[in-house]
């Protein structure tokens, strides 16, 4: 992709200098960006883009394209965007409370993982819940759950994130959890996260550094979706 991704190794950003490389209906694709798009699961960032002069133009969405990442602008600012020439610096600003709830459920989820040993066949995280897809048949104790996550998030295990090598993973298969969603392939390389001695599988969405900065998440709803799906919905406990 054009768009360096600076939220790759830094989750913290939430701002960042960058330049306009194409701007057309479907989205502004910049050289670099802090705006996380559509993947694995997690919804796209949402925030603005600050033009020289003051003027904003609102981002609704973030998504994956050809020539680099979508910056998806809301509706009715067509005449904001055809300003947008290749090279104008800007500054883009994501939602940073919008994030830090992406973050704290994604890393949520991975605690999940670790207390429910079956595939992943579908995942969705939001600002207002996270669900995970579970390929099994057996039932799932709620109150056993929630006392696993409050437990894991009250150890406060450092999250910590690294690269290796395509070859390297397939020489360990076991580290993809998923069955809907694998890691993507042609780069060389794939980013692990790591919830240190709790749980470890290819991932490239924004998380918290430490499970104690998840806070209150909880497990709102178990549903038996098929007979051999149980749907696990989280919600934090701050709403």
């Amino acid at each position: 992709m054009a768009t360096e991704e600076l939220f790759r190794e830094d989750a913290d950003l939430t701002t960042c200098e960058a330049r306009v490389l194409s701007a057309d209906a479907a989205g502004v694709v910049l050289d670099r960006t802090v705006f996380y798009p559509l993947g694995g699961g997690q919804a796209g960032d949402r925030g603005e883009l600050l033009l020289p002069d003051g003027r904003a133009l609102q981002i609704a969405d973030t998504r994956k394209g050809e020539a680099g990442i979508l910056h998806v602008p809301a509706p009715g600012q067509e005449a904001l965007l055809a300003e947008l020439q290749p090279g104008l610096p800007v500054q883009a600003r994501i939602d940073g409370a919008r994030r830090a709830r992406h973050r704290r459920f994604h890393t949520a989820t991975h605690l999940l993982c670790a207390l429910v040993p079956h595939p992943v066949d579908g995942c969705s995280i939001t600002a207002d819940s996270a669900r995970l897809d579970f390929h099994m048949s057996e039932p799932l104790d709620k109150d056993a759950l929630n006392a696993g996550l409050a437990r894991l998030v009250a150890e406060a295990y450092p999250v910590r994130q690294r690269w290796i090598g395509e070859d390297e993973l397939d020489a360990n298969p076991q580290l993809v959890r998923s069955m809907s969603v694998q890691p993507p392939r042609g780069h060389g390389r794939i980013r692990l996260l790591e919830v240190e001695g709790v749980d470890l599988q290819p991932c490239g969405g924004t998380h918290v550094g430490n499970t104690a900065d998840i806070g209150g998440v909880f497990v709102s709803k178990i549903e038996k979706k098929s007979a051999r799906t149980r749907r696990v919905v989280l919600g934090l406990a701050d709403g």
